[in-house]
């Protein structure tokens, strides 16, 4: 988040300049100007004439301000440069003339991409007067997606996205092959290399005789990616394997040469199958509904099934690319969703008279749905293409997806029956719960501005630098009051172990009284009123013994604030502290250690006759022991809590079921709090077996 922060912020004075800048004029940026008086003035010059304008030649534009073609130069935007080549291998499937994509990770650290589609021209294009293969790796806004003769249907509609891979690319060589020749060009950083080489082999990409295509390898710049030019294989994995799931009869591979791990995708059941891969081992509630129907050129496909969950777990999709904030065919979706779910349940007596209407959030409980759409002229909220925007494709949804729906709901009674039941449930759920919150708050327990309980509060109210320590237990919690800084450290004891979110009903969680005592200190509010401005302290810091109560104490923290006050964690707010598991003391010297291994590796250095003291507990260590070794800001260690962590664990699990697909980081983090948190103990006890012998520092 702050990386793409940043890059947004480098953007913001570049904004009215981008259309220039696209055509090759490069501005000053308003971080060079400085104050002078009341008045800003350039700092670069005072003058401003026909020799400050500037033309950028090819591809520099894209080397100057990259975060505008790819978001950003760190992990995410590392990978899609690699996205970018991938999306071309696809718009040739979508053109019906590609089944086959492999993607290596080499050694070197290069990627190639690879596809059995009609190969991009080479032939000198009639106006730029150079082989077209040379034109689509160096000008932006060329290829064969705007005339719509080359692609009916395109994700890369931008016509950017392989040229600026080779322009953030230290070097880049295109392999192709047709009309029975292979041709291959080099480039470096965007510049041709070499000229458009001939030869008459024609070895196939895939073993066929005749074959087509198109290769490109690609060595991405480091003076770019200053952070990483190190590629994730479970990153590209996802997203190959997602792509196979939204094109049928596509056959994708991946292979990283420096491990050996490869992975094969051919999905004959296309999202049906995605749906029913992401629903394995969930309780559902009636066959895979499923429609695929075109409604003036543009192609519609969605599949859904109700589970048992409280969850709703959503992929939607625009000419392959995740949109991953949804945009207008998703708002087709849910509103027709919700308004067929509703006429069926009045016209069948499922919901009386009296009885208001399910709302959106109560026909979305427990689904699990993929939406893909493939239309001729998408628009996407930016380069990144995170939302799409077509109006016609949102009517097109709504009345497409009204008229199969109701005809579902008609000729399968028993699934309507349980769908509307599952939405009453939902219904009488959230009822429960506003009426939970209300009645704490008419209490003022939610509302009051004063500090809850017995937690000791800081002196300072500046939220910036102020930090909330979660302490396990009256012991701990005494010796944390006495050592903090209570300048700008505060302290909250709690009284064992709280309720488990992920099993309580509403009514449960707003009566336990650990929770609304965090609530109340966090002054954020919770659910619907949730604020984040009023957000009293910067960091939250679970600080919980280290042992097996401990981690069980930290686990159903991170389950409450994930489930009831998630953006705390996306926005970066939620620690973990590291208290050492050890003291190590010989004659004078006096050493604490986190780890087991780092206590091997000490008392190797100490030598024999060193007093090993384990701690077990926050209590057993004193005030200035407990500050020096866990809260001071100068020597603690302290882990962020983020989405991914938990996207990680569920990686985990899915590894251990066959064709798993790709998740997002908070669906995988759904997933796994629901396994591990959640009311079914087979997945739980299948985790627990697989992982048990992995657990380090484990005191039982």
């Amino acid at each position: 988040m702050d990386s793409q922060q940043a890059a947004d912020n480098a953007l913001i004075s570049a904004s009215a300049n981008d259309e220039a800048l696209a055509e090759g004029e490069q501005y000053a940026p308003a971080a060079d100007f400085v104050e002078r008086g009341t008045e800003s003035v350039s700092a670069v010059t005072a003058e401003y004439g026909e020799n400050e304008i500037q033309v950028l030649k090819g591809l520099e534009g894209v080397r100057l301000r990259p975060g505008m073609y790819i978001a950003d130069t760190e992990f995410r935007g590392l990978h899609h440069i690699v996205f970018e080549v991938v999306d071309n291998s696809i718009d040739e499937c979508l053109a019906g003339v590609c089944n086959h994509i492999r993607l290596d990770m080499h050694s070197d650290g290069s990627i190639s991409v690879t596809d059995n589609g009609r190969g991009i021209p080479v032939g000198i294009h009639p106006t730029e007067g150079i082989p077209t293969v040379q034109v689509v790796m160096t000008q932006l806004h060329a290829g064969g997606k705007f005339s719509g003769k080359g692609y009916k249907v395109s994700g890369g509609l931008h016509g950017v996205g392989v040229s600026v891979t080779n322009a953030l690319s230290t070097r880049l060589v295109v392999e192709v092959r047709r009309e029975g020749k292979r041709y291959v060009q080099e480039f470096a950083k965007g510049e041709i290399v070499g000229e458009l080489q001939e030869f008459d082999d024609d070895k196939p990409f895939f073993g066929v005789e005749g074959e087509t295509g198109t290769k490109v390898t690609f060595w991405p710049d480091p003076d770019i990616f200053t952070e990483t030019t190190e590629f994730s294989y479970d990153t590209l994995n996802a997203r190959l394997r997602e792509l196979a799931f939204l094109n049928r009869g596509l056959t994708i591979d991946i292979a990283e040469e420096a491990t050996g791990r490869a992975d094969h995708y051919y999905f004959e059941g296309g999202i049906k199958q995605f749906v029913e891969v992401l629903n394995k081992g969930k309780e559902t509630l009636h066959p895979i509904f499923y429609l695929d129907k075109t409604v003036d050129s543009s192609e519609i496909e969605i599949a859904f099934q109700y589970c048992t969950s409280a969850s709703e777990n959503l992929h939607s999709f625009a000419n392959n690319i995740n949109t991953v904030e949804g945009g207008s065919h998703v708002t087709g979706f849910r509103t027709a969703l919700t308004r067929v779910v509703n006429n069926y349940a009045r016209q069948h007596g499922l919901l009386k008279e009296k009885e208001d209407n399910y709302s959106g959030e109560d026909t979305r409980e427990g689904l699990t749905a993929v939406i893909s759409v493939k239309l001729p002229d998408p628009q996407f909220e930016s380069q990144t293409k995170i939302s799409l925007r077509n109006q016609e494709i949102k009517t097109a949804v709504d009345r497409l997806f009204d008229e199969c729906y109701s005809t579902f709901l008609e000729e399968n009674p028993q699934a309507a029956k349980a769908i509307c039941q599952k939405c009453s449930l939902a219904q009488k759920a959230r009822e429960a719960a506003k009426r939970a919150r209300e009645t704490v708050r008419r209490k003022g327990l939610l509302d009051s501005t004063s500090m809850p309980g017995k937690p000791a509060d800081c002196s300072s109210r500046d939220p910036s630098i102020c930090e909330l320590f979660v302490v396990e237990g009256d012991s701990a919690g005494g010796s944390a009051k006495e050592g903090r800084n209570r300048h700008f450290q505060a302290i909250l004891p709690l009284r064992g172990k709280i309720l488990n979110v992920e099993k309580a009903t509403p009514e449960q969680i707003f009566k336990n009284a650990e929770i609304l005592a965090m609530i109340k200190a966090l002054g954020t509010g919770v659910d619907e009123r949730f604020d984040i401005s009023k957000l009293r302290y910067d960091k939250l810091v679970i600080m919980t013994d280290a042992d097996v109560d401990g981690a069980h104490i930290r686990t159903l923290l991170l389950t409450f604030f994930y489930r009831k006050l998630p953006e705390l964690i996306r926005q970066g707010h939620v620690y973990i502290a590291q208290p050492p598991l050890y003291l190590l003391t010989k004659n004078k010297r006096r050493e604490y250690v986190y780890s087991d291994e780092e206590q091997e590796r000490m008392l190797a250095e100490m030598g024999e006759g060193t007093e090993i003291q384990r701690y077990k507990g926050l209590g057993e260590m004193n005030a200035e022991q407990l500050w020096d070794t866990t809260m001071d800001p100068e020597h603690r260690i302290m882990r962020q809590v983020t989405i991914e962590d938990a996207a990680a664990a569920d990686r985990a699990v899915s590894e251990a079921s066959d064709g798993s697909p790709a998740k997002t980081a908070e669906q995988e983090a759904d997933e796994i709090f629901e396994v591990l948190m959640g009311n079914e103990v087979a997945p739980r006890r299948e985790f627990i077996v697989k992982y048990a012998r992995e657990v380090k520092n484990l005191d039982i």
